[in-house]
């Protein structure tokens, strides 16, 4: 199972992101699973930042990114997506992506079975 993260960059404080996720495996199968996006930051613990269940219908944001980000996803391209607008240089992080076995959203990272690499992303004030 692979998940390939993209999208990360360097950009100024109030400008956009848009990150990528794609997921392939022969034993992965991407509607099955609840899409989560992380981040961390040098020095601290990886954060939830957003999650979206195995269909689209529900998402869930942490406080210090709501309104400002967005998750979706496209089942036929096995691919997540983290659109960041407004961005604050205290979103400076590597981002990753991790999917979990869909049955109850969580937003522990214990919880997730699967992990990408991570792309950096850094927001200069």
């Amino acid at each position: 199972v692979q998940l390939q993260a993209s999208g990360g960059g360097l950009v100024q404080a109030g400008g956009s992101l848009r990150l990528s996720c794609v997921t392939s495996g022969r034993t992965f199968t991407f509607s099955n699973y609840n899409m989560g996006w992380f981040r961390q930051a040098p020095g601290k613990e990886r954060e939830f930042v957003a999650i979206i269940s195995w269909s689209g219908g529900t998402t869930y944001y942490a406080v210090s990114v709501k309104g400002r980000f967005t998750i979706s996803r496209d089942n036929a391209a096995n691919t997540v997506y983290l659109q960041m607008n407004s961005l604050k240089p205290e979103d400076t992080a590597v981002y990753y992506c991790a999917a979990q076995p869909s049955v109850v959203l969580t937003t522990t990272p214990r919880e997730y079975n699967y992990w990408g690499q991570g792309t950096q992303v850094t927001v200069s004030s």
